[in-house]
């Protein structure tokens, strides 16, 4: 059972406009603007995760990172010292 609400306000325009879309797949205006917003939210999300390259780049990609840096570097090193939230003390 759903129990988030989720409110906002749209055009007459947008609303007749999603309200068609939705008819056309069968659904109803929620479902239908909640199917929407989590596969765009998903898109977003795996975009900060998630990328492809091709084998040149990802070779080019992968020496980069494996190369150290030319110079000291203060902000590599403080990022490098945080503790990552998904580690555990035990290690």
């Amino acid at each position: 059972m759903r129990d988030a609400a989720i409110n906002l306000r749209a055009l007459p325009e947008q609303r007749d406009l999603i309200d068609r879309a939705a008819s056309l797949l069968g659904k109803n205006r929620s479902d239908f603007m909640l199917e929407v917003a989590c596969e765009r939210a998903q898109a977003v999300v795996l975009d900060q995760v998630f990328f492809n390259l091709d084998p040149d780049k990802f070779k080019q990609f992968t020496a980069s990172l494996d190369t150290p840096p030319a110079a000291p570097n203060p902000g590599l090193e403080r990022l490098m010292a945080v503790k990552p939230p998904w580690s555990t003390d035990a290690e």
